[in-house]
């Protein structure tokens, strides 16, 4: 008897629907009319046990018993899903064969594989173990899926790398978050002063970009601006660039600081004739943006719907499991497979009848243009977030459904739109004896930024697309212009913004912007991020749940208590160089490019190494926070990231 296991039921009846003859449901599974059964998990059957599991006096909360590292580790059922535990372990005593259909992730991947150990499967049957990988949930992709079945062992650097995520994430975690709260404790703090690996490098963003901000002192700077006419009574601006000899007068980062030399600029400028120095142009392509991934999804619902990222997601999982309209939400992928492309004309059609507003656009739509999009080699257990061939009107679901929906569809659409094409033009002006640059920007044509106006364009490869400015004259190298007036902008500069939830959740993804380190910032890719695409969500919601970080309009400001924490940690602890660092080793181990002992093996000697140097921390960082009531809590002694 084949078994299948799927991540949770709604996947498991999807699974079904694949098959044809009379099917039985049953209490947690459900036989197929050739005997074979799906049943599923509910999310992690099992989980990580609690320390008093190891050593009974792990219960207390002491300095003396740190760091826990237990030798063998173990699992435990979760209480609320026992009973679906049962179920599957009743039913793998009967099979000859297993199928993982865990979701297309590092997380799918595990929670299947370590109910199978859990459940002391024959080593054979594990071995010899089928993996089903479903991206889209309707009937045909599913058939599709089912038809193309791989093997589990494929996948076993995915499940390593996820079993060795969640034993670092219990060790850093538990360990130092021990040791945290019991250092307040002594200080006259009573709440728990939680420590992890990923959420402690976020809230250290938010506390650095704080004091960045309470720290800074605005300045005043000053441009001088040229209007310049043709003999043809073109009119256009320019930029005054300061000389070498200016450099007295500048800031580090060039800008003018003296008014007085500024307001000279302008005098000796108004009214004087001017010749072009150079004048060039440069004709460019912009291609579609990708299609989109969970994070880059959840940035642009942020900016254009004031969605969080967690209300972003749980849309997500009911367009995809419930109304089947999108594929699989959790990715991390901005790519699609080759094979798919020859879906395009339906799923187009698909959009046309599900979204009216959608339709003229589809019908101006290319379905045989192939974007950059469709790349097999940037492809792994999941693609992109796209729209699937179910057909459903966007008037049946909630307005946020029908947004969300929307931006997916819009951003899948651009794919066979052809590229934006524009000219470039740049002016070299001298007006006595100074230089003036001018920049022009002429459409030549629109391709897919006519769709624009259905989706946001803020994301971080087009961003200077909004600011767009107006064509140059055409000019030539000699040109006699005038300066019909020079005008003095006084300007100040300006702090960081505080972060939101779109820019924080952006800081995550695109994490090598903010390591120190220069040797570790050119090992990461740009795309290299904190925490995973199904957990970054949860995590800044989880600092809001603690209250180390609280909202005022759309930023996000550090709480007392998770400055005084950010204060009291190593540097190591609390910038993402470290955390950058694990994420790559776990991609490296997914890809079966490191051992498990390797990268457990350090990273348990640092923890030791922390817990240590904790010993020798002032006390003086949590004794402001006596009179600071935290939220009660039950008792923690497992953290998330």
């Amino acid at each position: 008897m084949i078994i299948y296991i799927a991540e949770k039921p709604s996947l498991g009846r999807a699974i079904a629907t694949g098959f044809g003859g009379k099917q039985q449901k049953h209490d947690g599974y459900i036989t197929l009319s050739n005997g074979d059964c799906i049943t599923w998990c509910i999310g992690h059957l099992l989980e990580q046990a609690e320390p008093d599991k190891y050593n009974p006096l792990y219960r207390k909360w002491a300095l003396e018993h740190l760091p826990i590292v237990p030798e063998h580790w173990q699992l435990v059922p979760k209480k609320n899903t026992a009973k679906q535990l049962n179920v599957v372990k009743r039913l793998l005593k009967k099979a000859s064969h297993i199928v993982n259909a865990g979701d297309p992730d590092r997380e799918g991947q595990l929670l299947v594989d370590e109910v199978l150990s859990y459940c002391a499967v024959s080593p054979t049957i594990i071995k010899n173990a089928g993996r089903l990988l479903i991206n889209d949930l309707t009937p045909n992709a599913v058939k599709k899926s089912l038809k193309n079945m791989r093997t589990n062992r494929e996948f076993l650097g995915l499940s390593i790398s996820a079993l060795a995520r969640s034993r670092a994430d219990w060790l850093y975690g538990l360990n130092l978050t021990r040791a945290y709260t019991l250092l307040g404790q002594s200080s006259g703090y009573n709440g728990v002063l939680s420590v992890g690996r990923v959420q402690t490098p976020v809230l250290g963003l938010v506390v650095r970009r704080d004091q960045d901000i309470a720290q800074f002192e605005s300045k005043p700077f000053y441009e001088v601006i040229a209007t310049l006419k043709t003999t043809r009574n073109e009119v256009f601006s320019a930029k005054w660039q300061p000389s070498k000899a200016c450099e007295a007068y500048q800031d580090e980062e060039g800008r003018v600081i003296s008014r007085p030399l500024a307001q000279t600029v302008v005098n000796k400028t108004q009214g004087q004739p001017a010749t072009v120095k150079s004048y060039t142009t440069k004709n460019k392509k912009l291609s579609a943006p990708l299609p989109l991934s969970l994070s880059i999804l959840q940035i642009e619902a942020s900016k254009r719907f004031n969605l969080s990222p967690k209300m972003t997601l749980d849309i997500c999982q009911s367009l995809y499991e419930k109304h089947q309209l999108i594929t699989y939400p959790r990715s991390d992928s901005r790519y699609l497979p080759s094979d798919q492309f020859a879906q395009a004309s339906s799923i187009l059609n698909t959009l046309k009848a599900n979204l009216p507003a959608l339709a003229t656009a589809v019908n101006k739509a290319s379905p045989q243009l192939k974007s950059k999009a469709w790349n097999n080699s940037k492809v792994d257990a999941h693609h992109a977030i796209i729209p699937t061939m179910q057909n459903k009107p966007s008037r049946t679901l909630s307005s946020n459904e029908a947004n969300i929906y929307q931006l997916i569809a819009t951003q899948y659409l651009m794919q066979f739109y052809p590229q934006h094409q524009y000219q470039e033009q740049v002016v070299s002006v001298n007006i006595a004896a100074g230089t003036f640059i001018g920049k022009g920007k002429s459409i030549t044509e629109l391709g897919w930024m006519a769709l624009t106006s259905m989706v946001s364009t803020k994301s971080t490869e087009h961003k200077n697309e909004a600011k767009t400015p107006s064509a140059l004259p055409t000019l030539t190298k000699g040109e006699s212009l005038l300066c019909t007036d020079s005008q003095l902008l006084e300007k100040q500069t300006s702090p960081p913004k505080h972060f939101t939830e779109a820019s924080l959740l952006s800081a995550m993804t695109g994490i090598a912007r903010y390591v120190q380190d220069p040797n570790i910032k050119t090992i990461l890719k740009e795309t290299d991020g904190l925490g995973t695409e199904a957990t970054r969500a949860s995590i800044i919601e989880l600092l809001f749940k603690r209250q180390f970080m609280q909202k005022s309009g759309k930023e996000i400001h550090a709480t007392l208590t998770g400055k005084a924490l950010i204060s009291a940690l190593p540097n190591d602890a609390t910038h993402p160089d470290m955390t950058a660092i694990w994420e790559a080793n776990l991609d490296k181990i997914a890809h079966k490019q490191l051992r498990y002992d390797d990268f457990m093996q350090p990273l348990t000697a640092s923890i030791a190494h922390l817990i240590t140097s904790s010993q020798s921390l002032n006390k003086q960082h949590f004794s402001h926070l006596k009179n600071v009531k935290p939220k009660k809590r039950k008792r923690i002694s497992k953290k998330k990231k």
